[in-house]
């Protein structure tokens, strides 16, 4: 009895939860249908297994074709997502490769200008490297590592903007609290002085415009900037070129500069810093470029025995001669240090001397024929040391050969012509020391 009643009551237990569960399968099959735009047996009745199975498969196709379209969309934003990496990897070579083609463009660039700096600065504006404005290639020029003397060279050209470049080049160095010496150091790295007087005398303008600008108080204007920054330049080839006999001493600079502040003195401790400066350590010049500025502020020089006639008895004896700085010295001899004569060549006149047959060959004559009967402005030594003004009306010189003669008229010939940068600055002085206008 007791297993049956078991029997019994687990039977009943067992449908309820069977119908349960259809019951809620039905709901859910029936909502299902009706979303679809199926409507349920036309009795109202439950729906019938074979409905069911419909319903059940139609949910599994369904659940299928939304899984592969949910694939098929993974692959597609898998192939999208591969493109775009791909396209940024291309953008990226596609830089880089521009970037490397504007790298060779410019080291082209850099070449072109080191041979000829106007066909360099063309290139590289037609390349797009470049700006045609004057701050563009001023940094340009200050920023790379290009030719000291191309830079120079583009610098002391004439053009309207090529001296704006040079404003703007000038400008990009800074010279505050540095003493005038080591300004012009660092001025002078920057790039090469060329050989042409007015050249020069643009780069200096704008140099002393510039340390003037940087140091204000420190000089009455900028005409005594540029007229001592010449002199220390000159100061250092007397100083420091072998060819150069005789050395300015502390004293004389200091006088040549005493008066160039619009007329007050210059205070003497700061000329002798200066002095002691240059003394010190030389300017150093770029490699391939000659060791001083010797070429540029003074003509060249030459040495060697000629026979010169006297003033009062007319006696010929053999002197050394040393032709530098527009000035010919003579001594006895190529070791002595003190000359026994000085003959500054400015304004004077050279020619040739035909002399008598059967006397003295080879003989050239220096005079002065722009002032009548005017003596040359010489100097000598006497028998006890003294410097006096001599009184030649001309020197007769004769030398060794014909060709010795003709070497010598030219380079003393040379010697006597202007110098287009020594005229320069001494029209500068004049302005500064007489306060007169003069036309530059």
């Amino acid at each position: 009895m007791a297993v049956d009643s078991m029997q019994v009551d687990s039977k009943p237990f067992s449908l309820a939860f069977t119908g349960k569960s259809k019951s809620a399968e039905h709901v859910s099959i029936r909502t299902s249908l009706v979303e679809d735009g199926h409507a349920p047996s036309p009795s109202g009745s439950e729906l019938t297994c074979h409905e069911e199975q419909q319903a059940i498969e139609k949910l599994r196709v369904a659940r299928r074709t939304l899984e592969d379209e949910i694939e098929i969309f993974t692959s597609e934003l898998r192939k999208i997502g591969e493109e775009m990496h791909c396209s940024v990897e291309c953008i990226g070579i596609i830089q880089d490769s521009e970037e490397a083609v504007a790298t060779k463009l410019a080291r082209q660039g850099r070449k072109r200008f080191n041979n000829k700096p106007s066909e360099g600065i063309k290139f590289l504006l037609e390349k797009k490297l470049l700006n045609k404005t004057a701050e563009d290639i001023a940094l340009f020029l200050f920023s790379n590592q290009l030719d000291k003397k191309a830079i120079g060279d583009y610098l002391g050209e004439g053009y309207e903007f090529n001296i704006q470049v040079l404003h703007q080049f000038v400008g990009l160095q800074n010279f505050c609290q540095m003493d005038l010496v080591t300004a012009l150091r660092t001025f002078l790295a920057s790039f090469q002085l060329p050989g042409e007087a007015q050249k020069i005398d643009r780069m200096m303008e704008s140099f002393a415009f510039r340390y003037c600008q940087c140091n204000p108080g420190i000089f009455s204007n900028t005409d005594t900037c540029y007229i001592l920054s010449f002199a220390i330049i000159m100061l250092n080839t007397t100083l420091h070129n072998a060819n150069v006999k005789f050395k300015t001493s502390v004293d004389q600079f200091i006088s040549m500069n005493r008066d160039i502040d619009a007329g007050k003195e210059l205070p003497p401790e700061l000329l002798t810093q200066y002095y002691e400066a240059i003394k010190a350590e030389p300017f150093h010049y770029h490699q391939g470029t000659t060791d001083d500025l010797t070429e540029v502020f003074f003509n060249p020089d030459y040495k060697g025995w000629l026979t010169k006639e006297g003033g009062k008895h007319k006696s010929w004896r053999k002197r050394w001669f040393i032709l530098t700085d527009n000035c010919l010295y003579y001594f006895k001899t190529p070791v002595e240090k003190e000359p026994q004569g000085i003959i500054p060549l400015e304004n004077l006149e050279i020619r040739d001397c035909p002399m008598p047959p059967g006397s003295k060959k080879y003989c050239f004559e220096i005079m002065n024929q722009r002032v009548k009967h005017g003596t040359i402005k010489a100097c000598k030594t006497t028998g006890d040391g003294k410097l006096v003004v001599g009184n030649h009306l001309m020197y007769r010189i004769q030398a060794a050969s014909a060709k010795e003669k003709e070497e010598w008229m030219k380079r003393i010939r040379a010697s006597i012509s202007r110098n287009p940068l020594l005229e320069i600055l001494q029209k500068r002085m004049q302005k500064v020391t007489h306060d007169i206008p003069i036309n530059m």
